[in-house]
């Protein structure tokens, strides 16, 4: 029970950290003008740089992926349960500050992302089973 908690706390608060990071100033779709901008990058100084961000990106979701596939099932539930509240709920925030037109392109987009993410989850579950098959 012990180690289940420390695993749980510790894949809830690895997201909170890195979010709570010092760093450049974050936008969505990368980082905006901060850090990286003063330096006068060129075009393949960006390219590395940009790839080097996605490398740690990617190396980031499989650690903190480590974790919570070491959780027991109810515990990931709840913890989706949550994650999903809490989304909901900036979602919401974000949408009431926007003009109706706003909105409708927010909403759109909202459902182009549930969409991408019902065939990826969807992809998953097929290379999950093809991957037990073979």
């Amino acid at each position: 029970m012990r180690k289940t908690m420390t695993a749980l706390l510790l894949a809830m608060t690895l997201p909170t950290l890195a979010m709570a990071a010092p760093g450049g100033d974050h936008r969505p779709g990368g980082p905006g003008p901060g850090m990286f901008h003063e330096l006068d990058l060129n075009k393949d100084q960006q390219r590395q740089v940009h790839k080097l961000m996605g490398e740690q990106r990617k190396n980031d979701r499989e650690l903190t992926q480590r974790y919570l596939d070491k959780l027991p099932e109810a515990d990931k539930k709840a913890l989706e349960s949550e994650r999903k509240a809490s989304r909901d709920k900036q979602q919401s925030a974000i949408r009431a500050l926007l003009t109706p037109e706003q909105q409708k392109t927010f909403d759109e987009q909202v459902a182009k992302m549930k969409e991408r993410k019902a065939d990826r989850e969807e992809f998953e579950a097929w290379k999950a089973e093809h991957k037990k098959a073979g």
